[in-house]
C-alpha cells in the first residue's frame, strides 16, 4: 500500500453505505458522483478488493465492505472527537451540539428553556434531532449526535448516561367520567377502562402498559396514537383513558375543558429521563454541564434527581428494553 487512506475515501464509502446509491452520496458528500466514484474505487484497490457490488438496481455491502465501513464509522467518529475535544479545551459548550430527543419529551421540554439556555451559553449551536429512541441511539453509536434526552435505562454497553429528573405520570380521563370526581387514582381504579397507547416505537406506550397492564383495558393491536396530541384529543372524545407526562400537562397547549388530570397515589408512577451518549466520547464534561443546566431550569412538572442519588448511580450501565 504505497498512498495512505484518507478521511475523505472513508467518508465517501460510508456515505455509500448509508444512502445505497453512489449519486445519493455524491449528493450528501458535496461532491460529483464521478470524484466520489473514483475515491472509492482507489480505496478498493489500496484494500485488495471490492466493498461493494453493484447493480443497477441496488448496491450491497461485500464482507470486506461490511468490515471497513464499521472501522471507518469509528475513525471518523474518533477524529470528531478530537476536534470536540480541543473545541472544548477553549470554550466549554460552544460551537455545534447535536441533541436528539425522544417526541413524547421534546416538544413539551425543550421550547421552555431555548432562551435561557442560549442567554447562559451564547456560543451554543443547538441542533435538535427528535426521533425515536432506538434510532437515535443508533445515531449516538454511529457518532452523528453528542447526546440524546431519552428515558432511562438504555440497554447499549456502548453508551453512558446522567440521569437528569424524574416525571411522574398523571391520568387523563373525559370531563364527567368517574375518575374524573377522585383526588388521586390508583392503578386498581382503572379496571375495565379502555386504556389508549402511542404506536409501537415509543418508550411511553411500554411505560403506559407497564403500570395499567394488571387493571385497565388494552388492545395491543389496536389503532397506536402518532403523538400525545392525538392521544389528548381522543381522551377529549371519550373514546378511553390514557396516561400523560407531567410536563406534556403543565404545557401550554394543555388547556382542555373536555379533559380531566388526576395525580396517582403514592409511590407515583413515573419515568427517569437522562442524557445519553456514546462511552468515551470527548464532549463528556459539556454533557454533564448541560444535565446541570437542566437540572436548575426544570419547569414545573419535573423532578431534578437529587446529587447524593446521581453519586450512588455513577459508574452504573444503563439498560433499557424498550424503544421510545
Amino acid at each position: 500500500m504505497n498512498q495512505p487512506i484518507t478521511l475523505r475515501q472513508l467518508r465517501y464509502v460510508v456515505a455509500v453505505a448509508d444512502t445505497r446509491h453512489f449519486g445519493r452520496a455524491a449528493a450528501a458528500c458535496h461532491v460529483s458522483q464521478p470524484s466520489l466514484s473514483a475515491q472509492v474505487q482507489a480505496l478498493e484497490e489500496m484494500l485488495g478488493g471490492p466493498l461493494f457490488e453493484r447493480s443497477k438496481r441496488r448496491i450491497i455491502l461485500t464482507p470486506l465492505g461490511e468490515a471497513v465501513v464499521a472501522r471507518a464509522r469509528r475513525i471518523l467518529a474518533e477524529t470528531q472527537d478530537l476536534l470536540l475535544a480541543a473545541r472544548d479545551q477553549a470554550a466549554p459548550l460552544a460551537g455545534d451540539f447535536r441533541l436528539g430527543v425522544i417526541p413524547t419529551l421534546g416538544p413539551y421540554l425543550l421550547p421552555r428553556l431555548m432562551r435561557t439556555l442560549r442567554r447562559t451559553y451564547p456560543d451554543l449551536r443547538l441542533y435538535l434531532r427528535e426521533d425515536l429512541t432506538d434510532r437515535l441511539v443508533e445515531r449516538l453509536r454511529r457518532g452523528e449526535l453528542e447526546a440524546a434526552l431519552l428515558a432511562l435505562p438504555v440497554e447499549d454497553s456502548k453508551l453512558d448516561s446522567l440521569p437528569v429528573f424524574d416525571e411522574p405520570f398523571l391520568l387523563a380521563v373525559p370531563t364527567g367520567h368517574r375518575l374524573a370526581r377522585a383526588n388521586r387514582v390508583a392503578p386498581a381504579d382503572l379496571a375495565d377502562e379502555h386504556l389508549l397507547l402511542l404506536e409501537d416505537g415509543h418508550c411511553l406506550r411500554d411505560q403506559a402498559l407497564e403500570v395499567c397492564r394488571s387493571a385497565a383495558r388494552t388492545q395491543e393491536d389496536a389503532f397506536g396514537a402518532t403523538s400525545l396530541s392525538t392521544l389528548r384529543e381522543m381522551v377529549a372524545g371519550r373514546i378511553g383513558i390514557t396516561l400523560l407526562p407531567a410536563l406534556a400537562c403543565t404545557a401550554p397547549t394543555v388547556a382542555d375543558g373536555d379533559i380531566a388530570l388526576r395525580p396517582f397515589d403514592a409511590p407515583q408512577p413515573s419515568r427517569r429521563i437522562g442524557l445519553v451518549w456514546r462511552r468515551g466520547a470527548a464532549r463528556r464534561s459539556e454533557i454533564e454541564m448541560l444535565a446541570e443546566f437542566l437540572r436548575q431550569h426544570l419547569p414545573e412538572g419535573a423532578v431534578a434527581i437529587p446529587p447524593e442519588d446521581l453519586s450512588e448511580m455513577a459508574g452504573a450501565v444503563p439498560k433499557r428494553r424498550a424503544a421510545g
